[in-house]
């Protein structure tokens, strides 16, 4: 008996697919030579139910969208949120793209960025248009993102991942065969996972690690902040 092909617009109950990846500003544990690019994000879609969740859009609003059609047939009216580990630049360049959609952050992350932003514009001098341009439109997106649920969606939770920022926060996925954490900065990029290693811009080198072991010992797998997914070794690794 042949096998019956899925519907073509079918949601899926859970689907995890990596849509761009990432890459460092500066990459100290791989480039041999200081090498200077532009840092942006890996950018992920979770499928769960009618919801889909859009995870650190890092690239321009053009590029993400691109790559939403290219790697999961969607247009930008199909993304219900945002979510982004980390308030950074790296990881919102795309977010307007996305403007009907709610975007979530952390509540610490939010609180722990905002006063900071918030006394950088107050003191930018009014003659560098270009610098107060940039912050007033960082403190736009800010006040757009809500403080996220503890749940996005069902299967969807947050998992907190201090340090690296004050309020770094992942995202666990549980599935009948396995969990996947996406983990933003907490774990970068391969070379960081294989030597333990964190970021040395970490805000808190010390919870950056606990956050480290936490997400090995949480997750079958893991979506890196600057790269791909790996099988996590678990326990005992650092």
């Amino acid at each position: 008996m042949p096998l019956l092909a899925p519907e073509p617009n079918t949601i899926p109950l859970m689907d995890i697919r990596i849509l761009s990846l990432g890459a460092l500003a500066e990459h100290p544990l791989r480039d041999s030579a200081r090498r200077v690019r532009t840092g942006h994000a890996t950018t992920t879609l979770v499928r769960s139910g009618d919801a889909a969740v859009l995870i650190d859009p890092g690239l321009p609003p053009a590029a993400v969208v691109a790559r939403l059609d290219e790697r999961a047939g969607l247009d930008p009216s199909d993304i219900t949120h945002v979510f982004l580990t980390s308030f950074k630049a790296d990881t919102c360049r795309g977010i307007r793209a996305f403007d009907h959609a709610d975007w979530y952050l952390s509540q610490l992350e939010r609180e722990a960025v905002g006063v900071p932003l918030a006394q950088l514009l107050q003191n930018a001098d009014a003659t560098d248009d270009e610098t107060r341009q940039e912050l007033e439109y960082q403190v736009s997106l800010l006040r757009e993102c809500k403080p996220a649920p503890d749940s996005l969606a069902k299967g969807v939770d947050l998992f907190p991942l201090p340090g690296v920022t004050p309020g770094m926060t992942g995202l666990l996925v549980a599935e009948p065969d396995r969990t996947t954490l996406i983990c933003g900065d907490a774990i970068p990029t391969l070379e960081h996972y294989e030597q333990g290693k964190v970021l040395k811009t970490s805000h808190n080198p010390e919870h950056a690690l606990e956050s480290f072991q936490e997400a090995l010992e949480i997750a079958d797998v893991l979506v890196l902040g600057r790269d791909n997914l790996v099988m996590s070794r678990g326990r005992g690794m650092m």
